[in-house]
């Protein structure tokens, strides 16, 4: 059987924008709007929080590090100030029921606890596996992102969140 040349180019492109459309957002990039429904079910995005530096880590209760690092991160979330940096952290892969049990553990820390249940923003951002950070800068564009990282990775994190929030806030930034 022979492939006509007009067919050939339909399959070209479909495979082509499947390929595109499959590659998880990188630096420069703009991420996904959608983070999720917090504890209270509401929805939360990436542009809501435009003009300050959103740290997006992906987390779940059976990950140790995941759970050393989201008070780490409340920290550092408290030091920089609220109207600076926003940690939003999602519950990978969980049922409703655990992401509750681990909110009410870390309610008090003022991050943006979220779940993904169905893997939808967790595909959105190509997360294969946590921990998963993505760390987006002032002007709403991804900045960095590390697959799989541990304690050796603090410095590097550390000076990467300084870079950005040394950064100036755009200038068509509203406070809500």
């Amino acid at each position: 059987m022979q492939l006509r040349p007009a067919c050939f180019f339909a399959l070209l492109v479909l495979f082509t924008h499947v390929a595109v459309a499959a590659a998880p957002p990188g630096s420069g990039d703009l991420p996904p709007s959608a983070l999720g429904r917090d504890a209270n079910d509401h929805d939360v995005r990436v542009e809501d929080m435009h003009g300050k530096v959103v740290v997006v880590t992906f987390w779940a209760s059976w990950c140790g590090y995941c759970l050393k690092e989201l008070p780490i991160l409340a920290n550092i979330q408290k030091l920089a100030g609220a109207d600076n940096l926003q940690v939003v952290a999602i519950s990978y892969k969980e049922d409703h029921d655990n992401f509750r049990k681990i909110y009410r553990t870390l309610r008090k820390s003022n991050l943006v606890l979220t779940y993904d249940t169905k893997s939808t923003i967790s595909s959105a951002y190509g997360v294969t596996g946590i921990p998963h950070m993505v760390m987006i800068g002032r002007d709403g564009r991804i900045a960095y992102v590390h697959v799989g990282y541990d304690e050796s990775m603090l410095d590097t994190i550390a000076n990467e969140l300084n870079t950005l929030l040394a950064a100036p806030v755009p200038a068509n930034t509203h406070a809500p």
